[in-house]
């Protein structure tokens, strides 16, 4: 089963849009799902996320947010699958 990475993400932010093009693009390379999640209009999401979007998960789990760093990302993801 594929891992799913979730990017909880707002309209409107660039480093979110950075965020889910650098993601989409490795998707067929490492055999990932990817799901955005947008938080705007959701008070719980924006309480939870709203300063630190993007904010990236792997199968629910906090991975990191601001920005993505392959090379570290490629590694959680390795790390993930390890323990499944």
């Amino acid at each position: 089963m594929k891992p799913l990475v979730t990017v909880y993400s707002r309209s409107g932010c660039h480093l979110c849009e950075n965020a889910e093009v650098t993601l989409a693009g490795l998707t067929e390379e490492l055999n990932f799902e990817l799901e955005i999640k947008l938080i705007d209009g959701s008070p719980e999401l924006e309480k939870l996320y709203g300063h630190e979007v993007p904010v990236i998960h792997i199968d629910g789990e906090h991975h990191d947010f601001f920005r993505v760093d392959v090379e570290r990302f490629k590694s959680c993801l390795y790390t993930h699958r390890q323990r499944q």
